[in-house]
C-alpha cells in the first residue's frame, strides 16, 4: 500500500493516553510521498466532526460531512494501522493545511 499525502484513511488510533484523539477514523496523511514510498510510517492528522476555533484545525467538507483536520494531534503511526482509503481532500483544503503547518513550524 502506498499512502499519499492529503489521502484521508481511516485509522485505527487505539490505544491512546489522556487528551489524545482515540478510536478509529479518518485521518489526512500529512508527511510528503518520498517518505510515504521508502518507510513504514506516515505522519498523519485526524479529522473531527467536532468544530473548535483554534488555529490549529483547518475546516473541510469531506464526504459531504463538514469537519475539521486536527493539526494539533500531528501522530507518527505504522502503515498497519491504516485500514482502508476512504479518499482524497480537496485543493483548497490541501492549501489550508500546507498554510497551517508552515505558520505551525515557523520559528
Amino acid at each position: 500500500m502506498v499512502a499519499k499525502r492529503f489521502d484521508v484513511y481511516l485509522v485505527n488510533l487505539d490505544p491512546t493516553i489522556g487528551a489524545e484523539i482515540q478510536k478509529t477514523r479518518p485521518c489526512l496523511i500529512i508527511s510528503p510521498d518520498e517518505m510515504n514510498r521508502n518507510i513504514r510510517t506516515v505522519i498523519i492528522a485526524p479529522m473531527t466532526s467536532t468544530q473548535k476555533e483554534y488555529p490549529t484545525r483547518v475546516s473541510c467538507t469531506f464526504h459531504n460531512k463538514q469537519g475539521q483536520i486536527v493539526l494539533d494531534q500531528l501522530r507518527t503511526i505504522d502503515k498497519a494501522r491504516l485500514i482502508k482509503k476512504l479518499g482524497t481532500i480537496d485543493s483548497r483544503a490541501q492549501l489550508d493545511v500546507i498554510s497551517v503547518l508552515q505558520r505551525l513550524f515557523a520559528f
